[in-house]
């Protein structure tokens, strides 16, 4: 699987425009593309007028799914999901409020405390969450186009990496969910000691818009291998590809209760979850500042075990002897894939001086090769940001690096006057904070004591890439980074079985691998004394 994503990122061509900044300021190149050229060629504002193609799929379900069946908010209110390249509405979706989570919970206390979920045996779990992985793989391309619908990746990201990738992640777990077991403890004295490891109980989950269907399968995966049931809450950008999944994940036999999604807006829905006193633990992906509210609403209620997979910053360093020509494109890959829109984005570039002009020059050749467009249509690497809230989110940083004193080389203005399409840039803003777009710095560095500080220097603490040949190098900077992931001589190599999570304020807790299933597990201890025993 990872190399499959290696050889996605990387196997790209064509054409686009881009847009460069440097500022002596701060010795740092900011370098950006986003939709800014057609696939005809035309020009950076030709891609405005780009006729979005006919998704080759249709939206059947647009309510929440509460105990197995498809249901209304309670309020009967709902709320559009709109389609990034033209900012028109896909679909209208049930909007859930504090009932709906309360209806939500209900139905997945009931099942974990009444139903056969947790009492089934780990095995007759582990092939029906086999049987919930067949199905969406047959299921492959249709939930692709829902995704890149929804959210406006390329499709081939989806149906080629992504859903393999989610398909992947159900059967690892369920090859999990009869091997989580126990120790027989040695005690200090005629006892017999053990421990079990038994399921937390309701999970509540919020998933992102970014990834919307990858990072579902990241939460939910595990806590159903424990035995548990779950409340997902879907980004309100981007909900309709887990409704479409949990409804054929019910075909496959997942009992009513134990996997309820609901759709809606985060002071609502989100904090009517994290604060319920019948939810035993959250998992919570998106920024730094909602995962501290996260944190503070589950203090308030009752003190419910928060996961957390936040912000970053990461750093890329190429040392004075990597391989420019591949540190290069892993570079552009590890910055512009997903539009940008990556929480473990390499947007510091950070490059030895001895090689920095030559880096320099052949990341901007290769910027002006990325592929952008619809989409849906084959060979283009790149779509559009994800809403109009995001869009004017890069305009300001574009803006402030103006202000700041930046110099525009080229680009940074909006493309036409439909869709969310930029000419981006860089400033010292973009060089600090998660601009979670398209957007990458390169700067200069001497040695690796500078680089360790410099790439240190942030709140964040989630991932980073290094490039060299040197075995000591590659050795001292894994050691020293403080991130959850050290990518060496690769970028954004994600597997099922490799632990993903941050330092500092990237979060808490891992996802993925064996990691994760702990995070979903409560251990107890059970001692019984002994009478006259044989040995101890």
């Amino acid at each position: 699987m990872a190399s499959r994503i290696l050889s996605t990122l990387q196997n790209v061509s064509s054409s686009s425009t881009s847009s460069f900044v440097s500022t002596t300021k701060q010795r740092c190149l900011g370098l950006c593309c986003l939709w800014r050229r057609s696939l005809s060629g035309t020009g950076a504002s030709a891609a405005a007028d780009i006729e979005p193609s006919k998704p080759p799929v249709q939206i059947e379900h647009n309510q929440l799914l509460i105990d197995g069946l498809f249901v209304d908010a309670a309020s009967g209110k709902t709320f559009p999901t709109n389609d990034p390249r033209t900012g028109d509405t896909i679909a209208n979706v049930a909007e859930a409020d504090v009932e709906d989570v309360n209806r939500a919970v209900r139905a997945a206390r009931k099942a974990f405390d009444e139903g056969p979920w947790p009492r089934m045996t780990a095995y007759e779990r582990s092939r029906i969450i086999l049987r919930c992985a067949d199905i969406l793989e047959k299921h492959n391309d249709e939930v692709a186009a829902i995704e890149t619908w929804d959210n406006g990746k390329p499709y081939e990201q989806a149906a080629n990496v992504e859903i393999p990738m989610v398909v992947r992640l159900f059967r690892y777990y369920a090859g999990w969910a009869d091997k989580i077991h126990g120790l027989t403890v040695p005690a200090d004295g005629p006892y017999h000691v053990q421990t079990l490891h038994e399921p937390i109980g309701v999970a509540g989950q919020i998933v992102p818009w970014n990834f919307p269907l990858l990072i579902f399968s990241w939460k939910v995966a595990p806590a159903l291998a424990c035995g548990n049931t779950v409340v997902m809450k879907t980004a309100e950008q981007t909900p309709l590809s887990a409704i479409y999944v949990s409804k054929l994940f019910h075909e496959a036999g997942l009992p009513p209760g134990v996997l309820n999604v609901i759709s809606g807006f985060g002071p609502t829905a989100g904090a009517a979850l994290c604060t319920h006193m019948a939810v035993d633990k959250l998992a919570f992906t998106g920024s730094s500042q909602t995962g501290r509210r996260v944190l503070e609403l589950s203090a308030r209620s009752n003190l419910k075990p928060v996961t957390l997979e936040l912000g970053g910053k990461s750093p890329f360093i190429v040392c004075k002897d990597a391989d420019i020509d591949a540190a290069v494109e892993a570079a552009h890959s590890a910055l512009f894939f997903n539009q940008g829109q990556c929480c473990c984005a390499g947007s510091r570039t950070f490059v030895h001086e001895s090689i920095y002009d030559e880096f320099v020059e052949k990341a901007k050749a290769r910027a002006t090769k990325r592929v952008v467009g619809d989409p849906f249509k084959s060979g283009v690497e790149q779509g559009p940001q994800i809403d109009f809230a995001q869009f004017e989110k890069i305009l300001k940083y574009i803006r402030s690096g103006i202000e700041s004193g930046a110099t525009l080389e080229s680009g940074g203005q909006r493309v036409g006057s439909k869709g969310y399409y930029i000419e981006p840039t860089d400033d010292m803003l973009i060089a600090k904070d998660e601009i979670f777009g398209p957007v990458q710095s390169i700067l200069k560095f001497k040695d690796l004591e500078e680089v360790i500080r410099r790439a240190n220097a942030t709140h964040y603490g989630l991932a980073a890439g290094v490039y060299t040949q040197s075995t000591d190098t590659a050795n001292t900077l894994m050691r020293a980074l403080r991130v959850g992931t050290v990518w060496i001589n690769c970028y954004d190599v994600f597997d099922a079985a490799i632990p993903f999570g941050g330092y500092k304020m990237s979060g808490q807790g891992r996802v993925r691998g064996i990691y994760s299933l702990r995070s979903y597990l409560q251990v107890k201890a059970s001692v019984t004394p002994l009478k006259n025993p044989a040995w101890l």
